[in-house]
């Protein structure tokens, strides 16, 4: 007969907002902007959520270092076999869209919800058929 293992409790643990709300120091200015902005407006607290926000972070600070070294560079350059795109492009534009599938893995992609249910009126801009 197998001794049955006994397993204590579980207990949520909360971290107080303050030290959740400090961007990691591995960021750099446009992580730690995206982290600063998310966390104005979003109380991001789960462990989980938190390491997703700091791989779109990441993923920030990747597109902007990619940016910057083809606006130095420029977006095409020459090579032995003519113009060509310059390869971070590519790696640019995945970065952005892993930042975008990252917040939105999060929830942060949801339209807020409007002030009242039906169709547009007049002051959203919608302009009734003729």
């Amino acid at each position: 007969m197998g001794r049955k293992s006994q397993t204590p409790p579980l207990a949520l643990v909360s971290e107080p907002a303050s030290i959740a709300a400090e961007p990691p120091a591995t960021l750099r200015e446009a992580g730690r902007n995206l982290w600063q902005s998310v966390m104005r407006e979003y109380a991001i607290a789960d462990a989980g959520g938190l390491a997703l926000l700091e791989q779109a972070c990441a993923s920030a600070d990747r597109a902007a270092e990619c940016a910057a070294i083809i606006a130095e560079q420029g977006a095409v350059i020459s090579t032995k076999y003519g113009l060509k795109d310059h390869p971070l492009l590519r790696h640019e534009a995945t970065a952005r869209g892993l930042i975008g599938r990252l917040l939105a893995r999060l929830g942060l992609d949801v339209e807020p919800l409007r002030p009242a249910s039906g169709r547009p009126g007049v002051g959203f801009g919608w302009i009734p058929p003729r």
